[in-house]
């Protein structure tokens, strides 16, 4: 059988990517005295999420999934009501 593709990219909206090329800039200058151009800055972001945006996007989602599944297994024992009143 095979393997269908994936329907979800991760591509960036303009305005984010512009903001991500200048940070990248501005970490490379402040933390390690290099200057990057833009299009150096560009490749960069282009590479990390390349190899980052999956692996961290799914791991997301993992977590996220857990979180979910752990209230709803509680969800009884949070608002469960007895079906009979409690009498003494």
């Amino acid at each position: 059988m095979a393997k269908r593709a994936s329907p979800m990219r991760i591509e960036l909206s303009g305005e984010r990517r512009e903001r991500m090329v200048r940070s990248a800039q501005k970490f490379f200058e402040d933390r390690l005295d290099q200057t990057l151009s833009e299009f150096q800055a560009e490749l960069l972001i282009d590479f990390f999420v390349k190899e980052l945006g999956a692996p961290v996007y799914n791991q997301a989602i993992r977590d996220a999934h857990a979180w979910v599944e752990e209230k709803l297994t509680d969800l009884e024992g949070e608002f469960y009501e007895p079906d009979e009143p409690y009498s003494r």
